[in-house]
């Protein structure tokens, strides 16, 4: 090996969220080594950040990671919307309304925090584990030895110092393309990027501003009819973001679109209010298209995440949270499998599982972003005299779970494990995420949450409700769990970890599998999951929080969770 060739376990290829987030669980895990390059320095790779909010599954997902606390501290927590129509009288049911339902969790709000902001705590995050961001650095030359053995360094990536000129060799095992919608990883590896870019544009403008608006600290719909529906959003360090189409009429108006520009079409698109700019912190202009990578995967050795998997506009303010939830759901996987703790095969379940949710986020974008600028979608059958905005709001409103990735479920198939084909405890089912429900610790009795009492530490967990007439084990099927050999090893490998929830206070918890807590007075851990008190029941839940298996106490408990994890992790024997 030569001076410049290095190996690594996991090379990251781009520093925004999405491989921020991948890196981050890698580090946090442990036991892989991992790198990330960004061809940008981070002064002008701020100028390309422009998602500003998480939607509350997100924000459980980085609460999960140990994230939240942080991104809080600096965040605007926005739980007002607002919706006014082109004579400035406010209407209900419209715009961003639907953020009013977001419930069955924590956070219940939209959390709001430029872009640049965010990656700032990430890096920070990172750099705890001894993890720094490599820049400027670009990838050049990527390729794949198809021969070699899964557990091999077979990913050889040419990389260039672009301040020293200086060319390096890094080898890897993975490599994450996480560089954006005009990804190298993708083009070097001749990936098709299917789909189309529309004529149109928008523009997004931040600053610090003056305005006779009611409600300006809101997340705002302004139905202009020159410039679409206009986005007006209350941001962190008391800025605003106002974004709205830039058609070609108003383009026309114009031999050079500048920042002034972009002010003086500000103020239009906001009337019949005012605003005035103290002053602009950031703007852009910029094409929609709605575009997916054909294969989010090659040969399991390299991975697409985020915008270098998908693009779309940021009318429905999906596309970091989309790329977040992309890193999420590989970055356990990979980390389990690259510890010798999981089946290989775990890695066929990321494309299995983001795709289908990707394909209804790219159709979903492309109504919306027609209705934001005063059109129709092109399949619309109804009335085509309608209001553009009262169709905007159904469409909103109608995908509200998936907007805020409350209710964002993985479907149960034969060749994904991970969710299994086990029995419903009454409202909920496997694929679906785990609701984050109240919980008293012992003896203080202080409250805390399910979220927190699971985080994200690359390990599934066995929630074991227990009934009330044990106040331990939930009859005798679950008698030889303590006793099973292979999932002592699972335990003793941190690949799966026990938890008990009790049904109602008592001074002694010792005999618990695992860490024991109690379900609150209204009993809202058990009503929420299904589980009756008197018999209790078993949840198996994801790294990230996804229901895995729900096991009836009926059943042989030992020999499900034996077979369960069987079809997951590697025997530890």
């Amino acid at each position: 090996m030569t001076e410049n060739t290095s190996l690594v376990d996991v090379l990251v290829v781009g520093a925004g969220p999405a491989g921020l987030i991948t890196a981050y669980q890698l580090a946090r895990f442990g036991g892989v080594s991992v790198r990330i390059i960004e061809k940008h320095v981070k002064s002008v790779q701020d100028a390309y950040g422009r998602a500003i909010t998480l939607f509350p599954r997100t924000s459980e997902m980085l609460d999960q990671l140990g994230l939240a606390d942080e991104l809080l501290q600096e965040a605007f927590a926005c739980r007002e919307t607002v919706a006014y129509n082109a004579r400035g009288e406010e209407v209900h049911g419209r715009g961003w309304s639907f953020m009013n339902e977001m419930t069955d969790t924590t956070f219940d709000f939209a959390l709001v925090l430029r872009q640049k902001y965010q990656e700032e705590i990430f890096r920070g995050a990172l750099r705890r584990y001894g993890v720094e961001v490599e820049a400027p650095v670009e990838l050049i030359g990527v390729d794949i030895d198809d021969t070699a053995p899964s557990n091999e360094h077979s990913v050889t990536a040419t990389v260039q110092d672009t301040e020293r000129e200086v060319l390096k060799t890094i080898r890897c095992k993975h490599l994450i393309g996480a560089d954006g919608g005009r990804s190298t990883v993708r083009r070097l590896l001749a990936i098709p990027f299917e789909g189309s870019t529309s004529e149109d544009k928008w523009v997004r403008i931040d600053g610090h501003v003056k305005t006779n608006l009611p409600k300006p600290r809101a997340y705002c719909a302004i139905e202009s009819p020159t410039h679409g529906n206009v986005l007006w959003v209350g941001l962190d360090r008391g800025a605003t973001r106002i974004g709205y189409a830039f058609t070609d009429d108003r383009a026309n108006a114009y031999v050079e679109f500048d920042e002034q520009a972009a002010i003086t079409e500000a103020i239009a698109a906001v009337k019949p209010f005012t605003v005035e700019f103290e002053r602009v912190d950031w703007w852009t202009i910029y094409t929609v298209g709605q575009r997916i990578a054909k294969h989010f995967s090659i040969n399991d050795r390299v991975f697409l995440v985020g915008d270098a998997c998908h693009t779309h506009s940021s009318g429905a303010a999906q596309g970091m949270n989309t790329g977040i939830h992309d890193a999420v759901n590989i970055g356990w996987k990979l980390s389990l499998v690259l510890r010798g703790l999981a089946l290989p095969s775990l890695l066929k379940t990321y494309e299995m599982e983001r795709r289908p949710h990707v394909e209804k986020l790219i159709q979903y974008d492309a109504d919306i972003s027609r209705l934001m600028t005063n059109r129709l979608p092109e399949n619309w059958q109804g009335d085509p005299n309608v209001d553009v905005n009262e169709v905007l709001g159904q469409v909103m409103d109608e995908a509200r779970n998936f907007n805020s990735g409350l209710g964002i479920s993985y479907e149960a198939l034969t060749n994904n494990p991970l969710v299994s084909a086990s029995n419903s405890l009454g409202p909920l089912k496997p694929g679906m995420k785990g609701p984050d429900i109240p919980l008293l610790r012992p003896g203080t009795f202080e409250r805390t949450r399910l979220i927190r009492e699971t985080p994200n530490v690359g390990c599934f967990y066995v929630v074991f409700f227990a009934s009330g007439s044990s106040q331990r084990h939930s009859g005798a099927s679950l008698h030889g769990i303590e006793q099973s050999n292979i999932l002592k090893e699972y335990i003793k490998n941190r690949a799966v970890t026990y938890l008990t929830i009790l049904p109602t206070k008592t001074p002694l918890v010792y005999q618990s599998l695992g860490r024991a807590y109690f379900d609150v007075e209204d009993k809202t851990g058990y009503e929420r999951y299904g589980v009756d008190p008197s018999r209790g029941g078993i949840v198996v839940l994801r790294p990230d929080g996804w229901i895995c298996a729900l096991i009836s106490v009926d059943a042989d408990a030992m020999h499900e969770l034996e077979t369960l994890f069987e079809g997951i992790l590697l025997n530890p024997s």
